[in-house]
């Protein structure tokens, strides 16, 4: 007999995203049942719909269990209480049992009201203010002795995302990525609403500009000449990258090879591992990219649209890397500061040919952002379709074939 019970509500366009059908599946896939005892279905598809579900399960453990794995769905507890408050007992330390967010959008109840949580991404704390009625997300690293953190999953509502009313690659989930699928139809919806976002951009419009996070790769394979048009046609605002990629594209505007590989020539010149060493020697020499472009030092390449474009950049270290470049920042936690404070104001994220910045970045951004995964492996994009959005999309190909037939579909004419 399923003695522990608990009425649970769902209500959005439940039906047309298939939110109802997960709900109901993952109850009976965790061993629980369930009765709808109400159902109201909108007649349009503007109109909402709502579904009151009664969750039954053996024990009080399972229930939870059970209420915990749908509520990423919308499925809030029909009881309404406020969310429970607990201190932080140190600096970095959550109290246990706190709230863990997931990327999409949340409310908590404090004091009777419905709060919408600020900042949200994934696998952060709530850090609540009761006076001014304020809930904002804070990483662990950054908690404060007596921070009043949201501890269990009372008093929280996750909002489902709703399959978006564009018809185009983004309305549908791609986590099925395969090597073999057709690119161009997926790289022409890209394109579209890049130039979408273009004109808002050049509008002031928020949420208008366009993430790109990239790896070398991009300029090993040929992808530069594309990228660096992007970014001079204002179709990319900001950039995520390492050490490596700012390195070879300079190396490429002052040897002409990228990891000693003569792009002209069409071979590896004598000597050529050298250059990159070479470049961020003489970069340092100068004080920053930024000097070195407006010098006239670095005339061509990626780099140098970004500073005469003013793109935001933010260069993450690694462990690996030789220098570093002027810029680069080589703490791994301020790196990831300076990534969350460039993701407000991004409308669309490209994260092309860097599994540790492709993956760094999916951590950052929020379901709401629609997302291009591109890379030659294919469990890079994979795993970030699979990140529970309707709008991450997953492409299997080489960075510079998507960039350049990318670049092509807004009239790059290379």
């Amino acid at each position: 007999m399923m003695q522990d019970q608990e009425a649970v509500v769902l209500q959005g366009h439940i039906i047309d995203s298939l939110i109802l059908a997960k709900v109901l599946d993952t109850i009976l896939m965790m061993g629980g049942t369930f009765d709808i005892q109400d159902m109201q279905i909108g007649k349009t598809r503007e109109e909402s719909s709502r579904a009151r579900i009664i969750v039954r399960a053996s024990s009080a453990k399972l229930l939870s269990e059970i209420l915990h794995a749908i509520q990423p769905h919308g499925a809030s507890v029909e009881s309404e209480r406020d969310c429970r408050l607990s201190v932080a007992p140190a600096d970095g330390i959550f109290p246990d049992e706190f709230y863990a967010t997931t990327h999409l959008s949340t409310q908590v109840r404090v004091r009777d009201q419905w709060v919408e949580v600020e900042g949200i991404e994934m696998d952060l704390g709530v850090r609540v203010d009761r006076v001014r009625l304020t809930a904002r997300t804070v990483p662990m690293g950054e908690v404060k002795k007596g921070d009043l953190i949201v501890t269990g999953r009372e008093g929280v509502r996750v909002i489902p995302l709703q399959r978006p009313r564009d018809r185009d690659v983004f309305s549908f989930m791609e986590s099925q990525v395969s090597a073999e699928r057709p690119h161009g139809h997926i790289i022409g919806d890209i394109a579209k609403r890049l130039v979408q976002l273009r004109a808002g951009f050049r509008e002031g419009k928020a949420g208008s500009k366009v993430l790109l996070a990239g790896g070398p790769a991009i300029v090993h394979a040929g992808g530069r000449e594309a990228l660096t048009w992007l970014i001079d046609e204002e179709f990319i605002h900001v950039l995520f990258c390492g050490n490596a990629l700012p390195a070879h594209d300079m190396e490429v505007d002052l040897y002409g090879t990228s990891l000693g590989y003569g792009h002209a020539a069409g071979r590896v010149v004598p000597h050529g591992h050298e250059h990159h060493l070479r470049t961020i020697n003489r970069i340092r020499a100068i004080g920053s990219i930024e000097a070195a472009v407006r010098s006239g030092v670095v005339k061509t390449g990626i780099m140098a649209a970004c500073v005469k474009r003013g793109a935001h950049v933010v260069m993450a270290g690694t462990i690996r890397d030789d220098g570093p470049l002027p810029g680069v920042i080589t703490d791994s936690v301020k790196a990831q500061a300076a990534m969350r404070a460039a993701i407000p104001g991004i409308g669309l994220a490209l994260l092309v040919a860097s599994t540790l910045h492709a993956v760094a970045t999916g951590n950052l951004l929020p379901a709401t952002i629609p997302s291009v995964c591109v890379d030659v492996n294919p469990a890079v994009p994979t795993k970030l379709a699979d990140r529970g959005s309707f709008q991450a999309v997953g492409l299997v190909m080489d960075a510079a074939s998507f960039l350049r037939e990318l670049a092509r579909e807004l009239g790059w004419k290379p």
